[in-house]
C-alpha cells in the first residue's frame, strides 16, 4: 500500500529528494526519470499530498465555494457547472454550505486550506457576508459573490432579476392585464427584493399604480414546500371576489403549485388566467399547460464568474469591485395568453 511520498519513492526505485523533485516541477532532471516517476504515478493511482505540496512552495490549485444552501435546483446547476468548469482549468473545489452565523467558520476552514480564491453563490445575510468578505481582503484572497448584488466591496456577477420580471410583467401587459396575483414574491428569500423592482419599474412605465395593480395573499400560508405553497394560494385567490387575470411567480416550483390549484378549480389556462415562472427549469416544459418563465442563463453566468475569478489570482487584489449583470430571456410557454374579455 502506497501511502506517502516515500512509500512512493521505494515502489519507482528512486531517491526520495528525486521523487520531490519531479513532483514539485523542479528543473534540471533527465526526461527519463520524470517519465518513469510519470508512469509510476499512472500506474499506482498515487497523488501526492496537496498541503505538502503547498508547504514547498507550490500552489494549492483549490477554490473554495461557500453555498448559501443546496435545496433550490438552481443553485445546484450553478455549483455543478462551476466545478466543472473549475476542473477544466486544473482546479479543484471544496464546497461548504454557509449556514446563518457559521460563516466565519467556513472562512477560517478555508483559509487554513489554503484555498486561492472563495466563491459565494446565493443570496446571504448582509452584514454576515460582508464581513466574510472584508476578512478575505483583508488576507490578501480573491473572491467573487454570484447572485447577491449590491454588496459592500463584493466582486459580484448577479442575473438582473429585476429585468427578468419586467419582461415577464411587459409581456402580460401587451396581452391586456392589469391585475396580477403576485404569488411568493412579496415575502422570503431576498431575491424578492430585485423581482418587486422589477414588477414596480414596468408598470410605472406604462402609468399604473404598484399597489392598484397587484395583490398578495402571500402572508395566508406557511411556505414549506413550494409546490404546495403555490396550490394553496391560488384556491385562496379563487375565493377572492375580484381574482386577478394574471399570476405572477416567485419560481417555476411555485407558479407549477399554482397552475395546478387554478386548474383543480375549474380555469382553463391561458384562457381564464395567465401564469408565469421563474428560472426556466425543464420541469416548465411537462406542464399542460408549458410554463412562460424567465431562464437565469446559468452557462453564462458561470463562465463569467470563473474567468473572473482566475483572472485574479497571483495579481494584487483591486482597489474597485468587479460587477458584472447577466441579462436573463423570457422564455414564452403556453400559459400565458390574452386577458379575458
Amino acid at each position: 500500500m502506497i501511502r506517502s511520498t516515500a512509500d512512493f519513492a521505494r515502489h519507482v526505485g528512486l531517491a526520495r529528494t528525486t521523487v520531490s523533485r519531479v513532483l514539485n516541477g523542479q528543473p534540471g532532471l533527465k526526461q527519463k526519470t520524470i517519465d518513469r516517476v510519470q508512469r509510476a504515478l499512472a500506474e499506482t493511482g498515487f497523488t501526492p499530498n496537496a498541503h505538502a505540496l503547498h508547504l514547498r512552495g507550490k500552489r494549492t490549485s483549490m477554490i473554495g465555494i461557500c453555498m448559501e444552501d443546496l435545496a433550490t435546483p438552481p443553485a445546484v446547476r450553478k455549483l455543478a457547472t462551476l466545478q466543472r468548469v473549475l476542473r477544466a482549468r486544473g482546479f479543484s473545489s471544496l464546497i461548504e454550505v454557509f449556514t446563518p452565523g457559521a460563516g466565519r467558520e467556513v472562512v477560517r476552514h478555508f483559509l487554513s486550506l489554503r484555498v486561492e480564491a472563495v466563491v459565494f453563490i446565493g443570496h446571504f445575510h448582509r452584514e454576515e457576508i460582508e464581513a466574510r468578505i472584508a476578512e478575505l481582503i483583508a488576507h490578501g484572497i480573491p473572491h467573487l459573490v454570484i447572485d447577491h448584488y449590491g454588496l459592500k466591496n463584493a466582486n459580484t456577477v448577479a442575473l438582473d432579476r429585476a429585468a427578468g420580471m419586467a419582461a415577464v410583467v411587459n409581456h402580460l401587459l401587451d396581452h391586456g392585464h392589469r391585475r396580477f396575483g403576485l404569488i411568493g414574491i412579496s415575502k422570503g428569500p431576498v431575491s424578492r427584493i430585485d423581482r418587486l423592482s422589477g414588477i414596480q419599474a414596468a408598470l410605472s412605465a406604462r402609468g399604473l399604480d404598484f399597489d392598484a395593480c397587484t395583490l398578495t395573499l402571500d402572508h395566508l400560508h406557511e411556505r414549506r414546500n413550494d409546490f404546495q405553497y403555490g396550490r394553496k394560494l391560488a384556491a385562496s385567490f379563487m375565493a377572492q371576489p375580484v381574482r386577478p387575470t394574471a399570476f405572477l411567480g416567485h419560481n417555476d416550483e411555485i407558479a407549477i403549485g399554482a397552475l395546478r390549484g387554478l386548474r383543480d378549480a375549474g380555469l382553463k389556462l391561458p384562457r381564464d388566467a395567465s401564469i408565469t415562472g421563474f428560472n426556466n427549469q425543464d420541469i416548465c416544459q411537462m406542464t399542460a399547460p408549458t410554463l412562460t418563465t424567465v431562464d437565469q442563463n446559468i452557462e453564462g453566468t458561470v463562465a463569467t464568474a470563473a474567468e473572473l475569478i482566475l483572472a485574479q489570482l497571483d495579481r494584487p487584489l483591486r482597489a474597485k469591485p468587479i460587477i458584472r449583470t447577466i441579462e436573463p430571456r423570457l422564455v414564452i410557454g403556453d400559459s400565458t395568453g390574452p386577458v379575458k374579455a
